[in-house]
């Protein structure tokens, strides 16, 4: 499998990308993250692109998600929202769980608001479903579409036993 190559491939599975917690809110349109390559108070920020960023780009698939590197002596991640203005939170000297947890409080929708968001995505009934369970318990009670058979007859050219017969 060509996708299971490199560093920590595991980071490329959907296992790994359907786990990840910081699901922002939808006001958030750009994500950035700001840090260094080197110097010890940098880790956690660098730890946070390297194992979390796809996860945080995977659940957030309306939001541009951008990493800077080598550009800023002190880590931090800038949340611009969508009415012009943007949320600066510092990361310096926090590991990437203490990270991931800041952004779940201050930018990341509550469990709450993703329980609702679940359910309506779940019971959002589309009017082409029918079925057990569904409005329309077959297709012939839509307009326009063959009767059933059970009650009309089919014309013969569109049953199997006039059309395959051997004449």
């Amino acid at each position: 499998m060509p996708f299971m190559k490199g560093r920590a491939p595991i980071r490329r599975t959907i296992e790994y990308l359907n786990a990840g917690r910081l699901v922002l809110k939808d006001k958030v349109k750009i994500f950035s993250v700001n840090y260094n390559t080197h110097g010890d108070h940098h880790s956690g920020a660098r730890e946070l692109v390297f194992w979390n960023l796809c996860q945080i780009q995977y659940k957030n698939p309306n939001v541009q998600v951008v990493a800077l590197k080598n550009m800023t002596p002190s880590p931090f991640v800038r949340c611009y929202f969508e009415d012009g203005r943007d949320m600066l939170i510092d990361v310096d000297s926090r590991n990437r769980e203490e990270i991931i947890e800041h952004l779940c409080k201050v930018v990341g929708k509550t469990k709450a608001q993703l329980d609702a968001e679940a359910h309506l995505a779940e019971s959002k009934d589309n009017p082409a479903n029918f079925g057990y369970g569904c409005d329309r318990h077959c297709i012939c009670e839509i307009p326009g579409q063959v009767p059933c058979p059970g009650i009309v007859k089919l014309p013969d050219h569109l049953r199997g036993k006039f059309i395959f017969a051997p004449k």
